[in-house]
């Protein structure tokens, strides 16, 4: 069992470290919000002081913040993880950041002989309560080996996708893949109510085939039962799709779906809708059809 840091207590991180405890590590945690670092710390968690402590106290740091500014200022910042690492520890940061950032963290841990990993995730809350997220790392063989164990605590898939950076990478196509899946999934759910349709038959209907997926089968229910709670947000994954075309543009790659969704995920944040869970997106398509998606018996 490793003594493991844990940086970053939100929606994710303290489901995340809950099942870190309950695999029997010893989990030091720290965040800015005290309620949150309290209830971690009632959750059995070690409570730590700073960023600073945490990294001089666990053999493993965890990250899991909201994007790269907020890694660079905990990992690098003054009083951050790396001023408190001892040579050999492992860094993982968690979070789902630009690529670039990654690259750089880890060459500033390089100097201190500190290893590094990004290893974002895929699944949202429900997953991270269940254990069950897909981990997409990027890193050394040699840091993976470290990490592995650790990591399938959290997730039922744990995939080395290639060096430092590759496991953000991944995850960006994963969240392009994500967002325009439930944005043509509100067009399609918007027309068939428009025709008259119940969108719960018409989803039952068409899931054991070529349409069917995780995110049908996962958003489609919310979005029929107007039940928004967020798993991960519409602010979110806005940030991811705004770094997957930094990285597109840096690597002349032509992302115009990505864009399109994109613009639609900030049109819905400034109507107010930011922090709502993303099967929100569909709910662009029915704003300007004036089609709300509902089954039948559930409309005045």
């Amino acid at each position: 069992m490793a003594t493991v840091g844990f940086i970053g207590l939100g929606i994710m991180g303290r489901p995340m470290l809950k099942n870190l405890l309950k695999a029997g590590h010893t989990v030091i945690a720290y965040g800015r919000n005290p309620q949150k670092l309290d209830a971690c710390v009632a959750d059995g968690a070690q409570r730590g002081i700073s960023n600073r402590d945490v990294g001089s106290r666990a053999s493993i740091v965890i990250t899991m913040l909201p994007d790269g500014p907020e890694v660079e200022e905990v990992v690098l910042g003054e009083d951050g993880v790396l001023a408190g690492c001892e040579p050999g520890t492992l860094i993982i940061d968690m979070s789902s950041i630009n690529p670039l950032v990654s690259q750089r963290i880890a060459a500033a841990c390089r100097d201190r002989n500190v290893d590094f990993m990004d290893a974002p995730v895929s699944g949202g809350e429900p997953k991270a309560i269940e254990g069950t997220l897909a981990i997409m790392a990027g890193g050394s063989e040699v840091s993976f080996g470290k990490a592995e164990a650790v990591l399938r605590c959290m997730g039922s898939s744990v995939t080395l996708t290639g060096p430092v950076g590759a496991g953000n990478t991944t995850k960006l196509a994963n969240q392009i893949m994500v967002a325009c899946n439930i944005a043509a999934m509100g067009e399609a759910l918007a027309l068939a109510t428009r025709c008259g349709l119940d969108p719960e038959i018409v989803v039952n209907a068409v899931k054991g085939g070529l349409a069917g997926s995780a995110v049908l089968n996962a958003k489609a229910p919310m979005l029929i039962a107007r039940n928004f709670k967020p798993g991960f947000t519409i602010r979110l994954h806005q940030k991811d799709l705004r770094n997957a075309l930094l990285a597109g543009e840096a690597n002349h790659v032509f992302l115009p779906l990505t864009a399109m969704v994109q613009q639609m995920l900030l049109s819905l944040m400034g109507n107010g809708k930011g922090e709502l869970d993303h099967s929100a997106i569909a709910t662009f398509v029915e704003g300007l059809s004036r089609e709300e998606i509902e089954v039948p018996s559930r409309k005045s």
